[in-house]
């Protein structure tokens, strides 16, 4: 009999290699090859298989009735379904991952005591005992009789008893306890988790059961395992958020049933996860009235327009080079906007520390979030508060220019909804627009200049 040759595989990217490498030539990354076989024949060569004709199995898309088989099931959280694109689809494969301690099986078990109500449920863990998974239940009020708990770690083994016992959903907690006999390799590997999750992924199909999947994340936040697993899923759901801090937001990374920019809020109370419906009033609760440096800013998520508080402190540096942080915005956009500010409009923040900070842990991603930004700088380097009731959102450009934003109307119903009395953005976004529907007060700016000036009034 041919002897197996060993192969080593890298953990992060799935690199192969027929000798060990302490750096991965691929991904970069160091002391991630994990020694494995390769799966061969008794013979030690491939086995010929036959051919199937699948020519009868080519349709029409014309042909095709979409509507009659999507079914979704609502899970009993509108944060989740709004992340999902408006429910679970059936015989879907949705992978959840986040930081350890984050809510994810916590989001998961309490969605059992709705999907309960009409739907089998069946939860495999691999983590805990099935006592274990009661005691937590029992604290988070899911007493469901249609909620089944297995406690293994055999891959085959589950999907055995899936297809064999045909629940509506199935939570997998988690891929990487999960293992196939017969493979080599140690639970959590790459051959092990990719393995496991076409398994998941061809019995989810078959059998037209949703899957939950949870997923480790490693020490970059990334999902461990090889990528090709959130190629093989339907959606790529995140948890994230501060361990200090009370507030999660869900964020989808791929869905292929539904948007990508949608996001989900939640609070970590006693009793499990609660929904935020209104993340403005959350984000901007506690706001600080006549202090310096701080504005009020507008970004998109998916459709819904969400208010946060941006806070800038300047400062005298007492280091040969000031230093420059940021927290929840992107530090060489900061960069940006501070030279814009120094050429065009003469400020001089040669010899000042700067500090940025988006308050609840929210990220200001999109440019829209500029204008709000050089507005607290401008109103912590002259210790002058913006207006309270003024908010500003805009794209600044390298020439101290404001371009024209997307969603202007969203953002501006969401502001008056808030009480704010005035807004301030860019003037091309006013096309179309028909000021008198508004009780807040639009102005329109074409330069960074414009903007101060109206900021002063």
């Amino acid at each position: 009999m041919a002897k197996s040759k060993t192969i080593y595989v890298c953990s992060q990217c799935g690199y192969e290699s027929s000798k060990w490498n302490g750096r991965c030539p691929d991904c970069g990354e160091w002391n991630t090859f994990e020694e494995t076989m390769p799966t061969v024949s008794v013979s030690g060569k491939p086995k010929a298989r036959s051919v199937r004709d699948v020519s009868d199995s080519i349709v029409g898309i014309a042909s095709v009735d979409a509507a009659a088989d999507e079914v979704r099931y609502k899970t009993g959280l509108g944060e989740l379904d709004r992340v999902l694109g408006g429910g679970l689809v059936k015989g879907s494969l949705v992978l959840l991952g986040g930081e350890p301690g984050i809510g994810k099986s916590t989001i998961l078990l309490q969605i059992c005591q709705f999907l309960g109500e009409d739907h089998t449920i069946l939860y495999v863990s691999g983590e805990e005992s099935s006592r274990q998974i009661k005691l937590r239940a029992s604290r988070l009020g899911v007493d469901s009789e249609n909620l089944y708990l297995l406690a293994e770690n055999d891959c085959e083994a589950v999907c055995d008893a899936v297809i064999k016992e045909k629940p509506e959903v199935v939570i997998i907690d988690s891929i990487q306890t999960m293992t196939i006999q017969g493979l080599s390799s140690s639970a959590g590997s790459v051959t092990q988790v990719r393995e496991c999750t076409n398994l998941f992924m061809h019995t989810a199909k078959s059998e037209e059961i949703p899957f939950f999947i949870v997923g480790h994340v490693n020490k970059d936040g990334a999902i461990a395992g090889p990528k090709v697993m959130e190629h093989i899923v339907d959606a790529v759901l995140y948890f994230e958020g501060q361990r200090n801090l009370s507030y999660r937001i869900l964020r989808a990374v791929k869905n292929r049933f539904g948007s990508t920019n949608e996001i989900g809020v939640f609070e970590m109370r006693d009793r499990g996860l609660a929904e935020i419906e209104n993340p403005s009033q959350l984000l901007l609760s506690g706001r600080p009235t006549d202090v310096p440096g701080i504005c009020v800013a507008c970004i998109m998520e998916g459709s819904r327009p969400i208010l946060a508080e941006v806070q800038a402190l300047v400062s005298k540096s007492s280091f040969s080079a000031p230093r420059r942080t940021s927290d929840g915005f992107d530090y060489n956009r900061l960069y940006l906007i501070i030279a814009v500010l120094e050429k065009r409009l003469g400020f001089y923040f040669g010899g000042l520390d700067v500090y940025l900070n988006a308050v609840g842990g929210i990220k200001l991603d999109e440019p829209a979030a500029d204008l709000s930004i050089a507005a607290a700088l401008y109103s912590a380097i002259r210790d002058k508060p913006v207006d309270e009731k003024t908010i500003a959102f805009g794209e600044l450009g390298l020439g101290g220019e404001l371009r024209a934003i997307s969603y202007a109307e969203q953002r501006i119903r969401e502001a008056e909804r808030m009480g704010f009395e005035r807004c301030i953005l860019p003037v091309q976004s006013l096309r179309g627009i028909d000021s008198s529907r508004y009780s807040i007060k639009l102005i329109g700016v074409s330069s960074l200049r414009k903007a101060f000036d109206a900021l002063e009034k």
